[in-house]
């Protein structure tokens, strides 16, 4: 079952789509990561862990991310965290450019799993 939400209010430099594909979150995030739009990106990836009694398991897919700076990592870093505290996990997937330079170059990718496609993120 696919169901689809997208974000009440996006800020100016980001949206984010939200979907749910086999009972597994798919965050799909659209823009800029910086720190005017960490926050939306933390609390997109956090504040549901607790909510239905299960681990949480989100897939995000960074495809259409264009930038992301230092506050990007440290939400990415924030929600694995809740989510490993919670019994869950968090998979990154699509990386490119930019994105994936930082995400490579700070190590994030040795701490979160991350795939080339949505699909092999899910299915992992």
């Amino acid at each position: 079952m696919v169901d689809i939400h997208d974000t009440a209010e996006p800020s100016a430099l980001l949206t984010i789509a939200r979907s749910s594909v086999s009972g597994i979150r798919l965050l799909t995030a659209r823009g800029e990561i910086d720190a005017s739009s960490a926050p939306e990106l933390t609390e997109a990836l956090t504040g549901h862990v607790g909510e239905a009694g299960e681990p949480p398991r989100t897939v995000l897919d960074l495809g259409a991310v264009t930038f992301m700076d230092s506050t990007g990592v440290n939400a990415l870093l924030i929600a694995h965290r809740v989510m490993a505290e919670a019994g869950g996990w968090i998979r990154l997937a699509c990386l490119d450019g930019p994105v994936r330079r930082l995400v490579e170059l700070v190590g994030v990718d040795s701490v979160i799993a991350c795939h080339p496609s949505v699909d092999q993120a899910l299915g992992s």
